[in-house]
């Protein structure tokens, strides 16, 4: 039991009284004049409470909770205020995501050092593309300063550009920074490298005099190869792995790093790499295998095989959705087309998969390889063509508008030609262009880009009305655009006025031709732009 005793409180002298209550309140106040400290309390109580409302003295977790309401930038803004806030800056939790766009320049090493140090270890989803811009703006190509008077591969080779080779010795060294600050990264679940090596490729190999003078040895490329299997052998959540146009990163052991368990939950696998030597590939049926939680695939067509078409469709994977093949004429060139799938193997896949999407992207790949490889079964969503020496025919564009009418929604055609005074025309001899054709049997077709072919005004408006609204892209450069004679002689309407006019009432918005192809990255850069596509449309499923 428990008892509660009310103790009276001792009174003040004479509060019973009118004049003993003015009385106690005299006594209190006196009390508390003589009270020693009482102001100096009351004034500290007042500046800790000032202190307190500052921005330095917010605690961590009410900063970090503020920074995940800004964008980036605004966040890198925000941190300037004071020191406290710079080291909230990079809280893990504000950096799920880290995607950079590297020039391949000296000065952005020490930046990528000090942001892969602060995020390198907690990372999870982390793309890094690599862009070496300096070549392409400045014409440090191989042959840079030599004396035009002299020819030959020896004194080509004398003249090789300094700055060609700094570039080739800082993407070596940007590689290892960013595979160095994640070799421990157990948290990363997505993964994705782009090196833009196209600049470092002489007609689509890479040639050996260039790496041989920075890295004589080869302990870069080893070390860079052994750091890319350290990070593979190390993830233990690691959903998405992507590796397009690097320079002798993944080689055809890498993926035995992973364990079957990451293995067998990987969701995304991208291996897309032409300079891997004779008949060697990166990935093999057998260990394709191990995948059975794959969704999407991206490979070199040819490593894709008929085992492997076989493997997709065992009843112990699931279905695959997105399928991304790249066609190089390195690649024709050394390996063989004899074990591609034939449509019976297609068709088992389509079946496997009815949601299952192709895309496919050829570099200067002859007619007579792409009839081989276009199979009428194959459930080909986006083709993109990009031509040097081999132009696409008629023919070829005919056969993907009648086969392919169901799925195809994005056709992109491009010849990088030198001499723009004569483009191919597509529908010479031909009654009907095969564009137009194209636009009226590929109900689905919302992007078509062209460059470098001759696109005629008239069947421009004729591809506009056909697909109206729904066509939601229509590049085409002012260079491929060509008009009749009857057009030119007609003084009283400008035809260039009349082609935009009439183009933009089809599609139902503003349109004009392309004027200036660097502006459009599917022209410029084709590597970067198809390994952009494939990741989004690896990501739509």
């Amino acid at each position: 039991m428990l008892l509660f005793l009310s103790v009276p409180q001792p009174r003040p002298p004479g509060a019973r009284t009118r004049a003993g209550a003015a009385r106690v309140g005299r006594w209190r106040r006196q009390r508390l004049r003589e009270r020693p400290g009482n102001g100096s309390r009351r004034r500290g109580r007042m500046a800790l409470c000032g202190q307190a409302a500052g921005a330095a003295s917010l605690p961590s977790e009410l900063i970090v909770h503020i920074f995940s309401f800004l964008s980036a930038p605004d966040r890198l803004r925000a941190s300037a205020s004071c020191s406290h806030w710079r080291e909230c800056l990079f809280y893990p939790a504000l950096w799920p995501q880290l995607r950079i766009s590297l020039r391949v320049s000296p000065t952005e090493q020490p930046r990528l050092e000090f942001l892969m140090r602060k995020c390198g270890w907690f990372v999870r989803e982390l793309r890094v593309e690599f862009a070496a811009e300096n070549y392409l703006s400045g014409g440090g190509g191989p042959g840079d300063g030599a004396d035009p008077g002299v020819g030959g591969e020896e004194v080509e080779a004398l003249h090789l550009s300094t700055r060609w080779l700094e570039v080739l010795r800082t993407y070596l060294e940007l590689v290892l920074c960013v595979l160095v600050s994640i070799r421990n990264n157990r948290n990363l679940q997505k993964f994705s490298l782009f090196g833009d090596i196209s600049v470092l490729q002489q007609q689509g190999s890479l040639s050996n005099t260039y790496l041989s003078k920075v890295d004589p040895d080869g302990k870069k490329i080893k070390q860079i190869q052994q750091l890319f299997e350290e990070i593979l052998s190390n993830s233990r959540q690691l959903k998405w792995l992507s590796c397009g146009f690097m320079l002798e990163i993944v080689t055809p052991t890498s993926l035995s790093s992973l364990s079957n368990s990451i293995a067998n939950t990987m969701e995304h696998l991208s291996l897309l790499d032409n300079n891997i030597p004779g008949n060697s590939t990166l990935i093999t049926a057998v260990e394709l295998e191990r995948f059975v939680n794959l969704r999407s695939l991206a490979l070199d067509f040819c490593d894709f095989t008929a085992q492997m078409a076989r493997v997709l469709t065992d009843n112990n994977h699931v279905p695959l959705q997105r399928l991304s093949l790249l066609v190089h004429n390195v690649s024709v060139m050394h390996k063989s087309l004899d074990n591609m799938p034939n449509d019976e193997h297609w068709k088992a896949m389509s079946r496997k998969s009815t949601s299952l999407r192709v895309y496919i992207m050829a570099f200067d790949i002859k007619s007579e390889d792409m009839l081989k490889i276009l199979k009428p079964s194959i459930p080909l969503e986006r083709i993109h063509f990009d031509s040097y020496i081999t132009c696409v025919s008629g023919a070829i564009v005919d056969l993907i508008s009648r086969q392919y009418d169901k799925f195809l929604t994005h056709f992109i055609l491009m010849n990088d030609v030198i001499d723009t005074s004569g483009f191919p025309d597509l529908s010479d001899n031909r009654n009907e262009d095969p564009l137009v054709l194209l636009a009226w049997r590929c109900t689905k077709l919302s992007l078509l880009a062209v460059h470098g072919y001759t696109v005629w005004a008239h069947n421009l408006i004729a591809i506009a009305r056909l697909r109206g609204p729904d066509l939601k892209v229509l590049e085409v450069t002012e260079e491929s655009i060509d008009f009749d004679q009857g057009e030119l002689a007609d003084q009283d309407v400008d035809p260039v006025h009349n082609l935009i006019e009439q183009v933009s009432l089809g599609l139902g918005q503003p349109w004009h031709a392309v004027m200036d192809i660097e502006s459009l990255s599917v022209f410029t850069e084709p590597n970067r732009h198809f390994y952009r596509e494939m990741q989004s449309f690896s990501e739509g499923i």
